[in-house]
């Protein structure tokens, strides 16, 4: 892989965990987003995470905000994240500033609610920096099934890849494939459906990388419940395994962490987390139980007056806090 690909790669990739990280800590506020990138992006060199991963586009819901926002401004203890949104709800920039002279920008255009172009920009000490900053142009065709078509084009005009993204008959992602200067890699999906449980499997060049299914139960007070069951593998081989329990309102209530086993013929468990909430529906406790230790977080909130979201959170016992800016459309303001 050429030094230039490579680059793309570790900003493509950083600037992708960078937003599912915020969207994870402001829904579970564990880790922060920061050590979330920095511990992900060892994963650069597999192309597991450009394969099986489905465009998604980004909206106020999923930065566990309410209402009409407009802008929300997050300060943590290790800098601050910024986004705006358009009026249909949608995310049209986020800033990850580190300090008054490093940032990361990224830009979402849109064409009827369709992504359409997200440009990443990278400044360091002040100056924009073209070498490692890119954009993404996305092409629909529905003319029988849906594909995706994404470019991905340096500022210095160099190509540095294309996914393809292939839909079925009902819109489900049933292949994905990626090309750049190396080759080809291509990841088919599919469905099953067994005893009223769905299993989707991922598959990578012919080789299994992923396998996530999906059942429902009921609690012993007769409450539904979802459970999902994500295995990963490394070289077809058993890698890590998560299943995790949602209640009723879909609300994430348990986790169970695996590792291959000694024989590395499956999974064993080795961590088991809970968590409960408050009656605003926000996380209030974290419980932790590891192969060594046990460990419980407590999450304290503030509430703006506007539409009842957290503008402040403190994390006990670490005493770590994140605080939220949050501005609103006027209810008289005219779409953009």
């Amino acid at each position: 892989m050429e030094i230039s690909t490579l680059f793309y790669y570790l900003f493509h990739i950083v600037s992708k965990l960078k937003e599912y990280g915020v969207i994870l800590k402001m829904v579970k506020n564990i880790t922060s987003l920061l050590l979330l990138s920095i511990t992900r992006a060892g994963f650069l060199c597999s192309s597991t995470i450009l394969m099986a991963q489905e465009l998604k586009i980004f909206k106020v819901s999923d930065f566990d905000l309410k209402g009409s926002v407009k802008t929300c401004l997050v300060v943590t203890n290790y800098g601050k994240e910024e986004f705006d949104f358009n009026q249909d709800g949608l995310l049209t920039k986020s800033i990850t500033r580190y300090n008054e002279a490093d940032y990361d920008l990224t830009l979402y255009k849109y064409n009827f609610g369709n992504l359409e172009e997200k440009r990443v920009e990278i400044y360091r000490e002040g100056i924009f920096d073209p070498a490692t900053s890119f954009a993404n142009f996305y092409t629909l065709d529905s003319t029988v099934s849906k594909k995706i078509t994404e470019r991905i084009i340096s500022y210095n005009k160099e190509f540095l890849g294309q996914n393809e993204y292939r839909y079925d008959s009902i819109g489900r992602l049933s292949r994905i494939k990626h090309v750049d200067k190396g080759g080809i890699d291509e990841t088919g999906i599919s469905y099953m459906q067994f005893k009223g449980e769905t299993t989707v499997n991922y598959i990578l060049n012919d080789v299994m990388i992923k396998s996530v299914r999906t059942a429902k139960k009921k609690n012993k007070t007769g409450e539904d419940q979802k459970v999902v069951l994500t295995k990963e593998y490394l070289k077809g081989e058993p890698d890590k395994a998560l299943e995790q329990i949602f209640d009723s309102s879909d609300k994430l209530i348990s986790e169970i962490k695996f590792k291959p086993n000694e024989q590395n013929k499956g999974f064993a468990p080795y961590e088991f987390i809970s968590h409960s909430y408050n009656e605003f529906g926000m996380l209030a406790e974290t419980k932790i139980k590891g192969p060594k230790a046990e460990e419980t977080k407590k999450y304290i909130y503030q509430y703006d007056g506007e539409y009842g979201n957290w503008v402040k959170q403190i994390v006990t016992p670490d005493n770590t806090y994140t605080s939220r800016r949050i501005m609103y459309y006027a209810t008289t303001e005219k779409k953009d």
